[in-house]
């Protein structure tokens, strides 16, 4: 099956009130991991790159990896999403490149520019067939190259959603109703505001709404690390509990990467400390990639329940 977009996979979710999940890749084992979780479960999946990630991985390589991954699970709905993209240029680079889906991130900017920039990305990505996510409200935490402090983070206000999505035509819209970037969600109990996400559905009911910052940081991934040299202390992110209700709520898409990134380094970390003399990358990526592929499995059938929806 050859790439998608989210449309479909998001009109199937909403109407049976699950989530799919957005997996942030890297390099080769993780996209692996995915598919193969992807696979097994039956679940419709969006393998998403941060401009970051291009930067790191190259696109073309990055595009022929993820061409292997639909050929390899051909009866699984794929979508290729740019997760926080910057600016018009990168939006243009990657739906030129063959991206299914882009998200212009203009939420650093004030409602009007960000209404703008959108309508922009929107206009071209809409003339070659690709779907836009936009964001409004601005999440707090550290990731690749969002920077926002918990001074500056900003609740989505329901109302602006409606306007903006109508003057935009975005296809779906990520909203801050209390997750952050990053391993370090939380200071003190995660919370997320149930009652926003409420209001925005019921102001927007046909468009699909996503989560950012929704890692779960998984206690035993992280307490693994840290086993085995790794200096992550009070890492605290989005409870399974909170986002399988966001899941069955009206969030159609949640966004992974801090946790991917855990069980990677978890596996790699544990390899060296038990045998300091490995040095074939095949000895200590395949078990990270069968980490990765653990990690996901678990959130396609127990915090998403979008297994057997593909």
């Amino acid at each position: 099956m050859p790439l998608v977009t989210t449309k479909e996979m998001f009109e199937r979710s909403m109407k049976e009130h699950y989530a799919i999940g957005a997996f942030n890749v890297n390099n080769m084992e993780i996209i692996q991991g995915i598919i193969d979780a992807a696979k097994e479960e039956n679940s419709p999946v969006i393998l998403q790159a941060s401009s970051s990630a291009i930067k790191y991985a190259r696109i073309n390589y990055l595009m022929k990896m993820v061409e292997a991954a639909c050929e390899e699970a051909p009866n699984i709905p794929i979508a290729l999403h740019l997760d926080h993209g910057p600016d018009f240029e990168t939006c243009k680079m990657c739906i030129d490149a063959g991206f299914t889906s882009v998200m212009i991130d203009g939420s650093k900017y004030d409602f009007e520019e960000n209404v703008a920039i959108t309508k922009k990305v929107v206009d071209y990505a809409h003339a070659h067939g690709v779907v836009v996510e936009a964001e409004l409200g601005k999440l707090a935490g550290i990731e690749d190259d969002v920077n926002v402090s918990s001074d500056d983070a900003m609740y989505t206000d329901p109302v602006q959603a409606k306007e903006f999505v109508e003057r935009t035509g975005c296809d779906s819209l990520a909203i801050a109703i209390g997750t952050s970037h990053g391993a370090y969600k939380f200071k003190g109990e995660a919370k997320l505001r149930f009652d926003i996400l409420a209001k925005i559905k019921e102001l927007i009911p046909n468009t699909p709404i996503v989560l950012h910052g929704a890692s779960t940081v998984i206690p035993e991934l992280v307490e693994m690390c840290n086993k085995y040299g790794a200096d992550i202390p009070g890492a605290k992110g989005v409870p399974d509990e909170m986002l399988h209700k966001a899941s069955v709520n009206g969030v159609s898409k949640i966004n992974v990467d801090t946790d991917l990134r855990l069980a990677l380094t978890a596996q790699i970390r544990k390899v060296f400390s038990e045998d300091p003399g490995a040095f074939d990358p095949r000895k200590y990526l395949t078990p990270a990639r069968e980490q990765v592929k653990n990690t996901v499995q678990h959130k396609i059938r127990n915090v998403f329940s979008s297994n057997n929806k593909a």
